[in-house]
């Protein structure tokens, strides 16, 4: 069994002291050595020896010291070692220190009655107490307030005890007596506290007739004040508002920790608007005045639990919260731009914008770390305003494009998914936002970038202006034809081996990725870092980027150029009314598009073309020699028509989700409502009669009771033993994030009284135990709720097990019945969440554990297959529905999860449907830590059957 501990400390196990060393040393009359030895016997003793020799030699050298190290540690080994025997008697050498504390109660030293004061609190033993008690009396009315305080505290401690009201039965009067003469802050504080914890009525009583005086009391005291509130508020309701009015008067203290309390205990206490708007400033005012990382993200906490309760109140201060971006710390700016991303409403979207262009702008100075990374923040939020906004787009979209040539890639394709959007949502910014491309175009440095942008000027090039500005930017950009000559391509050959090994090395590293359908591609790493002029091969510096790319052997960029030609080429027919000009253009494009295959089939390249976009650009070149009215309507209509279907796809499943959201009730039809309007309001403050109506509200809509399903809450219930054993018992599983409670109930289904019955509990996995295992006794057919509380650390399947031990008077050996074991679900840790593919694709390089888990189903569907593999596994599927419409006898869907730990849950689902009708394919799973990828592989193997 293991014993209670009130001391810690760190133990160098690799030299141990020997006793006998110690008891020299403490014979001995060296100060020093005395103390030194005295924490040798402390640390062994914590540490599980039991020196029973040290006692006498201890109670004979140490206890007539006057040195207060000395005492001070005598205190602590009196405070840890055993004082009662086997049967929990006190042992009879006790009695020696008892006149040892009896002295030092009355020692004329502070220091000393202080410190065995402070050791009384600690000792539990009444035989060795009872006769201290007229000392601690004594005590309570000394004039040094240090010994004073220590006595309160000691009082309280006794009073505590089993058999304390007996001890020291007038015990309150006495301390309320103390409280109301007392100057000391920090003993007043105490008596409050006794008070509080053994006598409530009477710290109410003090409390309300000294309410004027509470801002004057000290920080601790304040503290103590503020828990009293918060216990009597929860018994007694009724009595709200009057404390209320006190937490208000006490949001003006100087401490930091009183108003965070204070902000804290109205929200938990009180839905009155009143309160809550000056709980939110309170948190407002902590977010700028405290400089600690931590105290910001957990004010930020509280502010975005008050978001969905309080919605309107929060609106109002969304310029105050706004100010935490000022922190330099990226989690705290992320953590603040997702609140403020949910409070946007017509009324403060340009205040906000206006925000973050500023904050924009300042990145631009490169005094901060990871400028690149907030600007990329920055610039999502702006994105997600202009999208619910379309009328901002247009104070932002010039601004952002000057980020196009970003040296972040991922900042800079943010920018420019912003433009594609907002270039379609909003017609009127179409010219000014073409004309500003091709003008920026040139400054673009990413593959992925430029593919993003040509895209856009493919599409959206539509007057003759635009469209020759078009073709003449992409010219430009690719600089002077051939990409390579003969004489460059003799000496590529030639070049030293060192220099091809470089080349081979910069060029040809490859990576998988993941595509948006979840299949996998290959992807030269050029197409993914941005490209620095120094480093690229001859002729770039003179040339334009896009020539530069392709040098690099990025023939995918090559393609996407060939389509956004032929767009241009096919729109110019349109527009151009001389067919010289249109047969000119037309032969300049279908140069560039053969020099750029001739550069891919060169040797003057590590790496040929791909066959991808070989067959790419040679379907440009036959289509611009034989153009026919069909495929003139697919390249220049059906490509917008599938974009816009995208984004209406897109905003459809945000609104269907909102929708969702706003229609979860939580009442009844037939519940009780009372009616504000014909309650009594005298005597009532308009706080009070806020109070009051908000908890009606409340009651009406059903917010007070939140219980669960109650056919849920039977399929928590596990049966521990068989119906035939001596004892039954079951749990009922409650998981709340860290924490696991069993409610265990046991029967005795024996005629006898079961004795030192224990429940015995051990786990496997990253879960464990926080309670120690109590006896008790069961009377025949009685039965017992027993409580164990379990933590969690991970996000991991855990198993616990364990036995039931007792004794009966008829049997000597005690019983063991062995328990099923309980396996703790997965799926209560985890649940579903949304990011976007960019977010998903990156997460899934980065993840190093994956777990892929073959396809073996009886369902024959594979829509049917995902809707069961995302209702199992409780994740949400990214892959818009538009997307998985259609049979074609496969699928590929990306789920994605969020566990209560912060760790995040990908899965890729890929089916194919065979010749037999039935599926197969493979689900891969992949998070950064193992057990989050196991776990979720063992239950999607043993749900992907179709069973429950």
């Amino acid at each position: 069994m293991e014993k209670s501990c009130s001391l810690l400390v760190h133990f160098d196990k690799g030299t141990p002291a020997i006793a006998n060393e110690i008891k020299e040393a403490l014979e001995g009359n060296d100060v020093p050595a005395k103390v030194d030895a005295m924490k040798k016997a402390i640390m062994l003793l914590l540490n599980g020896e039991t020196l029973p020799q040290l006692f006498i030699t201890i109670v004979r050298y140490v206890l007539p010291s006057e040195d207060h190290t000395i005492q001070k540690l005598l205190l602590l080994y009196l405070e840890i070692i055993d004082k009662t025997d086997a049967k929990g008697r006190v042992l009879p050498e006790m009695i020696l220190i008892c006149q040892n504390l009896r002295n030092n109660l009355q020692h004329p030293n502070e220091y000393i009655r202080g410190v065995t004061l402070r050791f009384l609190c600690r000792l539990n033993e009444v035989e060795i107490i009872e006769p201290l008690i007229p000392s601690v009396l004594a005590n309570l009315e000394h004039r040094h307030p240090f010994i004073r305080r220590n006595a309160i505290l000691a009082v309280m401690s006794i009073y505590r005890l089993p058999q304390g009201e007996h001890l020291l039965v007038d015990a309150p009067e006495m301390i309320e007596k103390v409280l109301s003469t007392e100057q000391d802050q920090s003993a007043k504080r105490n008596a409050f506290l006794m008070l509080f914890n053994c006598s409530q009525d009477r710290a109410i009583n003090y409390l309300l007739t000294h309410v004027d005086r509470v801002s004057e009391w000290g920080e601790l005291f304040q503290m103590v004040v503020l828990d009293l509130i918060r216990k009597v508020c929860r018994t007694n309701k009724g009595e709200k508002g009057r404390y209320i009015k006190i937490i208000i008067s006490l949001l003006n203290a100087p401490s930091s920790a009183v108003i965070y309390e204070c902000a804290s205990t109205l929200v938990s206490l009180s839905s009155a608007p009143t309160a809550i708007r000056a709980a939110a400033n309170t948190y407002c005012q902590l977010l700028v005045s405290q400089s600690d990382n931590n105290v910001k993200l957990i004010v930020l906490d509280r502010l975005n639990e008050l978001k969905p309760s309080h919605r309107e109140i929060m609106v109002d201060l969304i310029m105050d919260v706004l100010r935490a971006l000022s922190s330099p710390n990226l989690d705290i700016r992320r953590k603040t731009l997702d609140i403020v991303l949910e409070l946007i409403t017509p009324r403060n979207v340009n205040e906000v914008v206006l925000t973050l262009k500023k904050e924009v702008v300042r990145t631009q100075s490169g005094e901060l770390e990871k400028n690149g990374e907030y600007r990329q923040m920055l610039i999502q939020a702006i994105h997600s305003c202009a999208i619910k906004f379309p009328e901002v787009a247009s104070t932002v979209v010039h601004l952002l494009m000057d980020f196009l040539g970003d040296s972040n890639v991922a900042s800079a394709m943010d920018v420019v998914v912003f433009v594609r959007e907002i270039i379609e949502s909003n017609p009127k910014l179409r010219v000014s936002i073409i004309t500003r491309l091709l003008d920026t175009f040139y400054q673009i440095r990413a593959a992925r970038v430029s593919c993003c942008a040509l895209w856009i000027v493919g599409e959206y090039c539509l007057s003759l202006s635009e469209v020759e500005s078009g073709i003449a930017t992409i010219k430009n950009c690719l600089g002077d034809l051939p990409f390579y000559s003969e004489t460059e391509e003799g000496d590529a050959i030639d070049s030293s081996k060192k220099s091809q090994q470089v080349n081979t090395i910069t060029v040809s590293s490859r990576r998988p990725a993941i595509l948006a359908d979840g299949t996998y591609a290959t992807q030269s790493a050029a197409s993914e870092t941005a490209f620095t002029s120094p480093t690229v091969i001859q002729g770039s510096l003179a040339s334009g980027n896009l020539r530069s790319l392709l040098l690099t052997g990025d023939f995918f960029l090559g393609a996407v150029v060939a389509c956004t030609l032929t767009k241009l080429i096919l729109r110019l027919e349109e527009v151009q009314p001389s067919k010289v000009e249109v047969n000119k253009a037309l032969t300049q494009a279908l140069l560039i598009m053969v020099s750029m295959l001739q550069l891919g089939q060169s040797s003057f390249l590590p790496h040929p073309i791909d066959n991808d976009s070989y067959d790419r650009v040679v379907l440009c070149i036959r289509l611009l020699c034989n153009t026919g009215d069909e495929v003139r309507k697919i390249w220049l209509q059906s490509c917008r028509e599938s974009f816009v279907k995208m984004l209406s796809d897109k905003q459809l499943r945000e609104t269907e989700e909102i929708k969702a959201m706003a229609q979860i009730s939580h009442a009844q039809p037939d519940d009780l409502i009372d009616f504000y309007h014909l309650k009594s309001r005298r005597g009532m403050s308009q706080l009070e009669l806020e109070d009051a109506v908000q908890d009606d509200l409340k009651r009406a809509t059903g917010e007070f009771v939140k219980d669960g399903d109650d056919a849920n809450r039977l399929n928590r219930i596990i049966q521990l033993t068989g119906f035939s054993d001596p004892v039954y018992a079951e749990a009922y599983v409650t998981v709340h994030h860290y924490d696991i409670v069993l409610d265990v109930t046991v029967i005795n289904r024996t005629k006898e009284t079961l004795q030192n019955l224990c429940l015995e509990l051990a786990t496997m996995g990253d879960l464990k135990l926080v309670d120690r295992p109590q006896n008790y006794t069961l009377a025949p057919e009685s039965s017992k709720q027993i409580k164990a509380n379990i933590k969690v650390s991970s996000t991991e399947t855990g198993v616990i097990f364990g036995n039931i031990v007792y004794e009966t008077s008829n049997v000597l050996e005690r019983t063991v019945i062995v328990l099923n074991d309980i396996h703790i679900d997965i799926m209560d840790y985890i649940s579903p969440a949304v990011c976007s593919d960019v977010a998903f694709r990156t997460m899934w390089a980065e993840f190093e554990w994956e777990n892929k888990v073959a396809i073996n189903s009886t369902i024959d569907d594979e829509k049917q297959f995902l809707d069961h593999i995302v209702k199992s596994t409780n994740m949400k599927c990214l892959t818009a529905p538009s997307a998985l419409d259609g049979d074609c006898g496969f699928l590929a869907a990306n789920l994605y999860a969020k566990s209560v730990f912060g760790e995040d849950a990908l899965v890729n689902v890929s089916i194919e449907k065979q010749a037999d009708g039935k599926l197969s394919g493979y689900i891969r799973i992949r998070s950064k830590t193992q057990g989050i990828a196991l776990s979720l592989g063992d239950k999607i193997t043993l749900k992907q059957k179709g069973g429950s």
